[in-house]
This record gives C-alpha cells, structure tokens and sequence, in this order.
C-alpha cells in the first residue's frame, strides 16, 4: 500500500488515536490533558445531527446514578453519539427516511444502523422525534433488502452507483445502491429486531406497510435459499486482495459444506469471510428473528401462513444446530463458532455479534442456561484462539484487526451477559482505562497498550457502552454507584 491509494479507513487505522481530532466531530485532542480530562467531547448543539429531549433527559437520570465521574463522563460522550454525528434525516418518497453511517465510514450497514439505535428504543413512546427516527430507518431498511438482500452495506443514494473504493472492483452482482455486497445472515436479522423492538417499544403499526411485509418475504427467501439443498444459491462473492478473510474461495461459492437445514453464511458480523459456511452465532440468530417475525406476520398483517413458514424455519435450524453445531470435549458440551455438516467442527468466538459469547444478549438463551456456561467459559480463555491476555486488559478479539488487538465490545458484551457483580466491575475497569483519553469506545485497542487503538469514531461501539450503563442502571445500580 502506497500513500497514493490510502482509503480514509486505511489512513485511520494508521494514525490511530491521533485520529479522533480529525474522525470525530467536535472532539480535540486538548481535550486529553489532564486539566480537562472530563470536558464534555460531544459536538456544539448547534452541529448535532439529531436532537431528543428523552435522551438529553436520560443522560442526567443515569448520570446522576453513577459514583464514578470518568465512568459519568464515558457515558455522556458515548450514548449518545449516534444521535449526534452518524444520523441523516431526510423524506423518501413522501415518508421519513433515516441514514446511518457507521462513524468513520460513509455507508450504512444493515447491522451497524440497528444495533446504534438500539439503546433508544426504551425512549421511543415518549419522544416524537425519536418514533421519526425509527419510522425512517426501518423504512430505508426495507428498501435497501429490496435492493439487494445479499448485501451488508448500503449507499445514501439508492441509486448511487459508486461503492466502497474497497469494493469497487468485486466480482459479485454489484447493484444499484449497494455498498458492499458480502451476505452475512445477521444482516437480515438485525432490521428484524430492530422493528420488532420498535413495535413492542411503542405499538407504532406506522412503518410495517406492504414495502416492509415485502421485504420481510424476501428475507425468508433468502434464508431458505441459503440452506442450499438444491444447489448453490445465486450468490456469489471474489475480491482481489491480499487479505485472505476478506474473499470467498471456490469461485466465490464458499467452502464445502452438507445441506443438513443450517443457513450458509459466507461472512462473519465483521466482514471477515467464514472458514466452514455453517456460521453457527449468526444461526442462533436467525431462529430467534424469524420467531419475531412470525409474531410481527401474525399482529400486524394476519398472515398466519407467513408466520408458519417463519417458524418451520426457525425449527429446523434449531434443530440442525443441536444435531450439527455442539462440541463434546472432556465430558461436556458446548457450542461450535462454525461447522461444515461433515462432522468438522470449528471452536473460536469473535467480538462482533452475533458471536457465542452474545447468544444470551440475543435472546437465543438464558444467561445461566449450563451449555452457554460452558462455551461462555471456554471463549473467554486460552481455548479461544482470539481471547488476549495483557497489560492492559483481557478480552476477545479477531482476525479483523489481527493478534493481541482486544475489542472493547467483548468487554461490553461479557458485562451485558453476566449476573455478577464482581465480573461486570472488573469489565468497567477495563473499560475506563483503555479509551486512551479520548472518552469514547474504540473498534479495538493493544493488550499492553490501550493508545494503539484502531477507529476512533465507531458509534456501534458507543451506543453498546451507552446500552450496557443503562442497563446497569437498571439492574446493578449498587455497581455503578460506587466510584
């Protein structure tokens, strides 16, 4: 790589921390030193994106909860930084329309926009302007898996032609609106539970119109496509690249695998291509988003045909995870990360979600339930070839950014799934003391040295902090009141 061809996602993870000045709206560096280590880093009013009084109101009410003022600070800048510098708001074809991008990058993906909003949704049935919000994110969700439901990313533009400049070049169906076109199943399921919490938040029927419905049955379609009992699918994805995870072998088709009812997925949740196609998290996933949507079917439009379908597959996936997707290693089992339906067997956990140690977050399981214990224990240790163990912190991982890069969203996730208290503590701790200053959640930091840190302006990694302090709030109050 020359400077010549540097992407600007290239050049942030070059210059590292000393990106946010430049990354992230309203923030300097100044702001570090110590006199003022705790200045409020969020942009000036006047240049926020997006304004809701319920948040404004929900930063004070849980700040005012918690005992430590650099953990109080963390939040303010964190929660609500999606709001602030990654929401556009705008009318599509006479109705609301909501853009988000990802921070540092200017594109949508379908996970990345629902998962930042998500922490809201609690706020939705008091605050007009944040019901607007979700109408038009919903709604631009629909449209673009109309565009193209094997697609991650998506353009402001729906009929921008001009991709990604990594994407430029693929050798897959490019179209119209499109981004970056690596399928990943997870795609599909976060606009499910985004418009499922949105529904049960608020009751709104406003967004579910004949464009969603439609949507929704290409989702099922694409799902029962990819369980490819009848050959490989339409999809296919190469890209010429140094980097093996991010291209598809086999012509773009993926590594074999046995049509035994799971659903292939040719990409992780961090854009990282699968090593065996049956992606067991993203699975997990699937049966409890089409078991949201069939209720959704049944509530809002009465097709009860739809509903079934949704929950046959459901079924069947449950079912062929149970036969295909768990490990026995020294008298106990516990989750594979990815198998092929031969009988080979993959054991790792990411820190994207879904990932095994989310599986709870999710809804999958219970957060006690004893084979997620297990799995929990052994992705958390030296039988996950992605957990790191520094200086700094321990955590999860993954290829994405490489060896002892830690992400800060495994820490989140492990406080979000844990009922204890002493855990979740020791998460917070890791969490203060590696944001390198700057106040904000990063995509992943050293081992030993929380100032090497990749993506200073990652909004999904703020509002999950953001998620995971008002939750605490809720439920572990005595954790966040003591300094």
């Amino acid at each position: 790589m020359t400077f010549d061809t540097l992407t600007r996602r290239d050049l942030l993870k070059l210059i590292g921390g000393s990106a946010a000045a430049l990354a992230m709206p309203g923030l300097a560096l100044a702001a570090t030193a110590p006199a003022a280590r705790f200045t409020c880093h969020r942009p000036p009013v006047a240049k926020r994106k997006f304004s809701s009084a319920a948040v404004e109101a929900e930063i004070a009410r849980v700040q005012a909860k918690i005992g430590d003022p650099e953990l109080a600070w963390m939040f303010g800048n964190c929660y609500p930084n999606t709001l602030d510098t990654t929401v556009q708001m705008d009318t599509l074809h006479g109705k609301p329309d909501t853009f988000v991008i990802t921070g540092d990058i200017d594109a949508m993906w379908l996970r990345d926009s629902s998962a930042q909003v998500w922490p809201y949704l609690p706020l939705a049935a008091k605050d007009e302007s944040l019901r607007r919000l979700y109408r038009g994110l919903i709604r631009r969700q629909a449209l673009c898996i109309a565009i193209d439901p094997y697609a991650n990313a998506f353009l402001p533009d729906p009929r921008g032609k001009t991709t990604l400049e990594w994407a430029q070049h693929d050798l897959t169906d490019m179209k119209p609106g499109v981004a970056e076109r690596k399928w990943e199943i997870d795609s599909l399921c976060w606009p499910i539970r985004i418009a499922h919490g949105y529904w049960k938040a608020t009751g709104d029927r406003a967004p579910f119109d004949d464009d969603w419905r439609g949507a929704m049955h290409l989702v099922l379609a694409t799902f029962r496509a990819q369980q490819r009992k009848h050959g490989p699918g339409p999809y296919h994805f190469q890209r010429a690249s140094a980097v093996p995870t991010d291209t598809v072998p086999l012509g773009g088709y993926g590594n074999p695998a046995k049509p035994v009812g799971l659903i292939w997925s040719m990409f992780r949740p961090s854009d990282d291509a699968c090593i065996y196609p049956l992606f067991v998290p993203a699975n997990a996933y699937a049966v409890v988003s089409l078991r949201q949507l069939a209720e959704m079917s049944r509530a809002l439009h009465g097709d009860a045909a739809f509903a079934v379908d949704c929950e046959a597959l459901a079924s069947e996936v449950q079912t062929a995870l149970e036969q295909h997707a768990v490990m026995h290693e020294g008298g106990e089992d516990f989750w594979a990360y990815e198998v092929d339906g031969y009988g080979n067997q993959l054991f790792m956990d990411d820190a994207n979600v879904p990932s095994l140690l989310s599986l709870p977050y999710l809804g999958f399981c219970a957060r006690d339930d004893a084979r997620y214990q297990r799995t929990r224990a052994r992705a958390w240790g030296g039988r996950n070839p992605y957990f790191f163990r520094g200086k700094a912190a321990e955590g999860i991982g993954g290829p994405h950014e490489g060896l002892r890069m830690i992400w800060p969203m495994s820490l989140m996730v492990r406080a979000l799934t844990s009922d204890d208290a002493g855990e979740i503590r020791q998460c917070l701790h890791w969490l203060k003391t590696t944001h390198a200053g700057t106040g904000f959640m990063h995509e992943a930091f050293d081992q030993d040295d929380p100032a090497h840190f990749t993506r200073p302006w990652f909004a999904w990694a703020n509002s999950l902090f953001g998620e995971l302090i008002v939750q605490l709030a809720a439920r572990r109050p005595a954790v966040l009141h003591q300094p």
